[in-house]
């Protein structure tokens, strides 16, 4: 029986705690294929990324190194490191195939955890080749997740506000902004929609905006930046990954559902709302 990644995209949760146990040759295998599949590797404009399967220390390996979580992440296997340019397209197709690498992790039975801002760059730095124009965006730890968490995951997930969504009014939009596109007026996108909508983001931001043209054709994605969410500090827009993320869940989930579309940057000139910066679109087949 086929997986389904709508229900991979619904399951999926944060985790940070992991039990101490190997993770079985055959999921490691699984990953490190998918890994070498330059076209899992792919984002949606064309664009690629580096990943790369680095053990943690007291892995199953017995060659793993003890890498900087601050103390975040308890147990982990392994670490799953990326890296691409620094650009903004090269952030937002990062967060395109980190996301759909996440969710194959998950249909394996593994957890995973976006970290974007709670690790020691320079000792994954150490473990991987970075070129001048690289960065590491983000990682995830994988494992098998503890049955009962932390206190810190909990107060984690409580504090980004992990478990409540903005409302459809907030995201998405019926030909223009200021018009709500209603769920029953979605039709087939309906649940490619609320597939963006449950996806994860930086701190539960959810930074994206989607705009369906009136003939229901095309899908504009925005993005609206939080003001207080800069990058200063990391030296890259984390926001940008997040619409990566979205971009994944829309279009997974309406390859599941039959929906073939195209992705492209042509932006329809919309103008209703100045904070928002345009990214993407999907026109459907």
């Amino acid at each position: 029986m086929a997986i389904s990644v709508i229900e991979m995209m619904e399951k999926r949760k944060s985790v940070r705690t992991y039990e101490p146990l190997p993770i079985s040759e055959e999921v490691r295998n699984s990953v490190k294929a998918y890994l070498g599949d330059e076209e899992n590797l792919r984002g949606p404009l064309g664009g690629r990324a580096h990943i790369e399967w680095v053990p943690a220390k007291g892995s199953d390996s017995g060659k793993g190194i003890k890498l900087g979580t601050y103390g975040v992440i308890q147990n982990p296997q392994a670490y799953l490191v990326g890296r691409i340019r620094n650009d903004n397209q090269g952030l937002m197709e990062f967060g395109y195939i980190f996301q759909k690498l996440i969710l194959h992790a998950t249909a394996l039975g593994l957890g995973t955890c976006w970290i974007g801002g709670t690790f020691s760059r320079n000792s994954f730095a150490r473990e991987i080749e970075l070129a001048q124009d690289e960065i590491i965006p983000c990682i995830t730890p994988v494992g098998y997740a503890r049955q009962k968490q932390r206190l810190l995951d909990s107060t984690m997930r409580y504090v980004v506000k992990a478990d409540h969504r903005k409302p459809w009014q907030e995201l998405f939009f019926d030909a223009a902004y200021g018009t709500p596109l209603l769920p029953e007026h979605a039709g087939s996108l309906a649940a490619p929609l609320e597939m963006v909508r449950l996806g994860p983001s930086a701190s539960n931001k959810q930074p994206w905006r989607l705009v369906i043209s009136p003939d229901r054709r095309q899908i504009h994605f925005y993005l609206v930046p939080n003001p207080n969410y800069g990058g200063n500090k990391i030296g890259f827009e984390m926001q940008r990954i997040d619409i990566g993320i979205a971009v994944c869940n829309f279009d997974l989930a309406c390859r599941e559902l039959g929906i073939a579309g195209v992705w492209s940057v042509n932006d329809p000139q919309l103008g209703q709302n100045p904070l928002a910066e345009y990214i993407v679109s999907m026109k459907l087949s």
